[in-house]
This record gives C-alpha cells, sequence and structure tokens, in this order.
C-alpha cells in the first residue's frame, strides 16, 4: 500500500468520528470565514453549515485533497453563495417599480460605512438602477447576467444565444453609457 492509499484511508477513517473532524478542524475554518466576512454572527451560522454540508456530503468526499482543503472548498462556496444571495436581494428589491432610492441602502453590503457614505451609496445604486432600466433589453439582460449572476462571457453567450463578441459589445454599450450618466466609478 502506497502513501497516499494509507492518508486517503486515514482521513476516510477520520471522517467517521465527526465530532472529531468538527473539534479538530472548528476553529480554523470559523477563523477563516471571521476573517473572511467580519461578522462573527454570520461566520457562527456559515460554520454550522460548513460541517452541516460536510456531514451529508461525506460518502462524496474522495480523499484528493486534504479533509482541510475539502472543508475550506465548501466554506468558500458557502461565502460565494451568501455573497450571492445578498446581492440577489439587493437586485431583487431595486427591481420592484415602486422602489424608492433611499431604502437601497439597506441592502448594500458596506453596513460600516458613516451617514455621508451611505447617502451617497443609496444615491449612486438609485442613480445605476435608473440608467440600467434605461437601457435596451439586450443590453440590460447582459448586464444583469454579468453583475448580478456573475456569469462570464461565454456562460452569457450560451444563455442568451449570442455569440460572445455581440456580448461582449451590449456588456461594453452598456458600461458605456452607465459610466457616463452616472460617473466613472461604476
Amino acid at each position: 500500500m502506497d502513501c497516499s492509499t494509507v492518508a486517503w484511508k486515514a482521513q476516510v477513517t477520520e471522517m467517521d468520528d465527526f465530532d472529531e473532524v468538527v473539534r479538530l478542524y472548528r476553529p480554523r475554518i470559523f477563523r477563516y470565514l471571521v476573517a473572511t466576512l467580519r461578522d462573527r454572527d454570520l461566520a457562527e451560522s456559515l460554520t454550522q453549515d460548513c460541517f452541516l454540508k460536510a456531514w451529508n456530503a461525506r460518502h462524496q468526499f474522495r480523499g484528493d485533497s486534504s479533509l482541510m482543503t475539502w472543508l475550506t472548498r465548501i466554506a468558500v462556496n458557502l461565502v460565494r453563495d451568501h455573497a450571492r444571495s445578498q446581492r440577489m436581494r439587493f437586485w431583487q428589491k431595486a427591481r420592484a417599480e415602486d422602489i424608492d432610492p433611499a431604502d437601497i441602502g439597506d441592502w448594500l453590503p458596506d453596513e460600516r460605512s458613516g451617514p455621508e457614505q451611505s447617502l451617497l451609496a443609496r444615491e449612486q445604486a438609485g442613480a445605476v438602477w435608473d440608467v440600467v432600466k434605461a437601457l435596451s433589453p439586450q443590453q440590460k439582460t447582459v448586464f444583469l447576467l454579468r453583475f448580478v449572476e456573475e456569469m462570464d462571457l461565454p456562460q452569457i453567450a450560451d444563455a442568451t444565444g449570442m455569440n460572445e463578441n455581440t456580448v461582449k459589445s451590449h456588456l461594453y454599450r452598456a458600461l458605456r453609457t452607465v459610466r457616463e450618466k452616472v460617473g466613472t466609478r461604476v
């Protein structure tokens, strides 16, 4: 039996004692999440989610990487999913026709900014959304898929049925319009 097989068997055996896995790896996962999110309560919640996901997917752990790497990958995905859901809540609220731009600041990710910065952010977000609503349907679609859904250009091309150069063109025009009307900070 080679070294990698022995290591894999040790990790799979380690997964059998999940309380020990949590005891050993929870501090590192929690530390990563706190450092990334800067929110202790959210980090605690996502740490629990990480180990719950790991427990539910323990049969999928093949030992291709270390157990710590596998758990970290789960944590990274949870952070990305959380950020995406925060952005989605912002855009879902912003899409409502009766939105008041003053309410948008509640959905912006940086809650540590002062009242002046919050006001400026709300005003800019409202201005961006006003410009986005006025874009052509193709530009609006490409803009939202790129910046709300975080899709890359080939994915957008597949999703819309446009070729990639057409996607680039619509995205370029949308960004140019938003920058011209809102400012260069976008």
